[in-house]
């Protein structure tokens, strides 16, 4: 598929999806504006690819958010495609982490999507065309132990993103959020307190598993992209037979 002239805009493009879905894009044709607060992480992401041109910003700043979105669409032009993938992933049970790192997940995996989509959704909208890609995750639909403040800041993340494409349904822009199962990346290394539930979920799938089914579910106009089987069968489990999960989950983690 050619994006030839198109403008993408990643967050988290230091390093995972984020790097995954800048490099594909810049190889497609597109010039791709990849922004995260490691800088080392941006320069390995360009590395040979002459249409990836990178910013540091922090997404939790609203005003830098606004002024990154307008200073590359003065360089580059007006974004077409945004991949909203910016995240951490802290774990740890509630009441032994301390508030700040809580407060801090939400900021980043959720305030950072709501930033972005304020700065860069009106321009869309106004050209009637689009694709708003918010990562969202398979926590979002099914809370863990150990998962709590990840769990509140991806929940947040599906429901801004389903009222955002609902509200603005038949305006020309795609709207989607992602909900993988846990994907081979460095984001998994965060999960320090070793929740015992990811050793029972199987090997993590590859990032680009997840980018093709993105572009599979955009083209269908669906609303969620779930990339695999699975991962549609645990949010169908979680909506309807939500004891039955939890069950699981504690026979995991209290033994």
């Amino acid at each position: 598929m050619s994006f030839s002239g198109q403008v993408v805009f990643v967050t988290g493009g230091g390093s995972g999806m984020g790097r995954l879905a800048a490099q594909r894009m810049a190889e497609a044709g597109a010039k791709v504006a990849a922004t995260d607060v490691n800088e080392a992480g941006l320069a390995e992401t360009a590395r040979g690819h002459e249409g990836i041109f990178t910013w540091r910003l922090d997404v939790t700043d609203n005003q830098a958010v606004l002024a990154i979105v307008k200073e590359v669409e003065d360089r580059l032009g007006p974004i077409d495609r945004v991949y909203n993938a910016a995240a951490i992933m802290p774990t740890g049970l509630l009441m032994e982490q301390d508030t700040e790192t809580i407060l801090r997940v939400m900021e980043i995996d959720y305030n950072g999507v709501v930033h972005v989509a304020k700065a860069v959704l009106p321009g869309m909208l106004e050209r009637g065309r689009g694709d708003m890609i918010n990562f969202a995750s398979i926590a979002g639909w099914g809370p863990s132990l150990h998962f709590g403040a990840y769990n509140a800041a991806k929940f947040a993340v599906v429901a801004f993103s389903e009222v955002l494409y609902h509200e603005n349904r038949g305006k020309g822009v795609r709207i989607i959020a992602v909900c993988p199962p846990p994907v081979a990346t460095p984001l998994l290394d965060q999960a320090t307190s070793k929740p015992k539930v990811l050793e029972q979920a199987g090997k993590p799938i590859e990032p680009g598993q997840v980018l093709d089914a993105i572009e599979r579910d955009l083209d269908k106009g669906k609303a969620f992209c779930f990339p695999t089987a699975q991962t549609k069968f645990a949010q169908i489990l979680r909506r309807f037979v939500p004891g039955l999960v939890w069950s699981w989950v504690h026979r995991i983690e209290d033994h």
